[in-house]
């Protein structure tokens, strides 16, 4: 019988010293498997996440509705007490990082560096701390991941094969936070109103010039950001990130903006408005950051490098966990009582930083196409030297702050995106005349060729008119004490670059619907400007400073139209009201 025992134990032992030889490859990723040639796909992915859900009670996997494609969003928590309570963790003052892969699946460095990242943290091999809770959405754009080939990103060093940048509706995603055409965006949207992020993270893959570089980071603007949080994320946990960064091993720059040139004579930083995933986040005062590998470095540099610069960010983000809370909280109860705000900006020429960029020589040869003269990046000419980096902006231009907005039941597009954006909205709950401030849209342009989908409006130019209106019961009355002011500024007010009215959500105002016959206003003007001496004397003065006015008899009567009860007071009237005094 002791022999027997002692038999099973030798066996035991044995095969416990034989498991504990072998690498654990219950969990190991395409990428790892391919020695990192190759990116999971969209199965791949998804039945690794489930595996790693059934097996780790640290691990949660929800969604956040449909997406383009047909298929669920999904996200993927990790917290390391199992805890996905999202009051218990906001009374625990944990730090939310929401990172986001597959936005363009052309791209997918993410997908594979959060793969790891998240087994790596179930298992113990790296440590989340308790105050850091990681919302990591797999693949965003499930529409490009599936659309599979090894061709659509002619400029890039791998993978072996990856998804498309658009999505199912071929709607790039990053273009999309505003105008919220694909269901995706409005998932994403709702996962930010679930999840209360506190960081966001998009990870892409760059384009444009060539350099030594494998990451580069693009932090949202920090002037635009403003406030306690953007002057703490410029100052402090920004060069936190570099510095962690180098000491694993990687030399960071700013995203390089620069792609008709060679960029060692610096450049400007990269303005998101927010139709981009960084621009959008920073309306809710979130600290947003879009890693940008370099695409012609391999694919497993590229991985890699993203996989470190998530581990840096939970580090920093850890260790600095009660200062980001606060500058951020701060800023939030500061914001209802904020009276001006900047619509645009524009880069500050006159002040820049100085970096240390590592690049290659940039010269010309004949082209072996044309013959005639091409750029190239000399790998035998590496430099390291100090370039200008121009990342200050100054306001081009503000607004200010009504006490509310006033958007007629009407308009139900504007307030169902209102609302996917956690918006408070009030509705009348009787007919109700008030004083308001109407714009009148006096001029814009119109871009001649589409963009995602859209016709947009620019350089919108506008003139307020104190008038007083009868609204219906139901109408929807819009405060602007609460922490969604600046979305709504941003949107509502027509002349910001991204403002619904750019992406064309109040084009039914631009076209005037009804007219006259000439032969018949004609008696009906001259009725009028004998009644009414003050439309008379406009007239006159108008032939007196416009002698090409006074030789145009139809400019004449439509002259008289446009300022006769006649004319439709809806065209050209911005359908959106200012509430100037408090409210009703």
């Amino acid at each position: 019988m002791k022999r027997l025992l002692l038999v099973f134990i030798v066996a035991l032992c044995s095969a416990m010293v034989a498991k504990a030889g072998k690498p654990d490859t219950t969990f190991i990723t395409p990428f790892e498997r391919s020695n990192g040639v190759q990116s999971a796909t969209f199965a791949e992915t998804f039945d690794f996440y489930k595996r790693l859900r059934d097996s780790f009670s640290t691990i949660f996997m929800g969604d956040v509705g449909p997406t383009d494609a047909g298929f669920p969003l999904r996200y993927i928590t990790y917290t390391s007490d199992g805890n996905f309570n999202k009051d218990d963790i906001k009374k625990e003052g944990r730090v939310v990082i929401l990172i986001n892969n597959d936005i363009h699946p052309g791209e997918p460095d993410g997908v594979d560096a959060c793969m790891m990242l998240l087994r790596d943290a179930a298992k113990g091999k790296i440590t989340v701390p308790k105050n850091i809770v990681l919302v990591v959405i797999p693949m965003y754009n499930l529409g490009g991941a599936l659309n599979r080939s090894s061709y659509s990103r002619a400029n890039q060093n791998g993978p072996e094969s990856y998804g498309f940048r658009g999505n199912s509706r071929n709607l790039d995603l990053n273009r999309d936070f505003i105008k919220c055409d694909a269901a995706e965006t409005i998932g994403l949207e709702d996962l930010f109103n679930k999840v209360s992020p506190d960081i966001f993270i998009d990870n892409h893959v760059s384009d444009g010039a060539d350099y030594q570089h494998v990451m580069t980071l693009l932090a949202t603007q920090h002037d635009k950001l403003g406030g306690a949080t953007g002057e703490y994320m410029y100052n402090t946990f920004t060069p936190l990130l570099y510095k962690d960064m180098k000491e694993r091993g990687y030399d960071m720059v700013p995203y390089v903006n620069d792609f008709d040139g060679t960029p060692e004579s610096g450049w400007r930083e990269f303005y998101e408005p927010p139709r981009f995933s960084s621009g959008y986040a920073a309306l809710y005062h979130i600290f947003a950051y879009v890693p940008e590998t370099h695409m012609l470095k391999p694919f497993k540099d590229r991985v890699n490098a993203t996989n470190a610069l998530m581990q840096s960010f939970i580090k920093v983000a850890s260790a600095h966990a009660a200062e980001i809370k606060k500058v951020r909280a701060d800023d939030l109860a500061a914001l209802p009582g904020k009276t001006e705000f900047v619509l645009d900006w524009k880069a500050d020429t006159t002040r820049c930083d100085s970096i240390v960029f590592e690049g290659y020589a940039g010269a010309y040869k004949p082209s072996e196409v044309s013959g005639l003269p091409r750029l190239y990046y000399d790998h035998k000419k590496p430099f390291t030297k100090k370039v200008p980096f121009y990342d200050h902006f100054v306001p081009a231009k503000t607004v200010t702050a009504p006490k509310a907005y006033i958007i007629p039941k009407t308009w139900v597009s504007v307030i169902s995106q209102l609302r996917n954006n956690g918006v408070n909205i009030k509705r009348f709950n009787r007919d109700t005349t008030m004083t308001v401030t109407a714009y009148h849209i006096d001029n814009y342009e119109t871009t001649p060729h589409p963009y995602e989908r859209h016709y947009l409006h620019r350089n919108v130019q506008v003139t307020p008119n104190k008038i007083t209106m009868r609204f219906s019961e139901g109408d929807y009355y819009i405060p602007l004490n609460q922490t969604a002011k600046r979305y709504l500024i941003e949107t509502l007010e027509p002349t910001a670059p991204d403002a619904f009215f750019a992406w064309n959500y109040f084009d039914g105002i631009l076209q005037q619907k009804e007219g006259y016959s000439a032969y018949v206003f004609e008696d009906i003007a001259a009725n009028l400007l004998e009644k009414d001496p003050e439309l008379k004397k406009a007239l006159e003065e108008k032939r007196k400073s416009d002698p090409a006015f006074a030789a145009d008899g139809s400019a004449q009567l439509d002259f008289v139209y446009k300022h006769s009860p006649y004319f439709e007071q809806s065209y050209l009237r911005y359908p959106v009201y200012r509430v100037e005094t408090p409210n009703p």
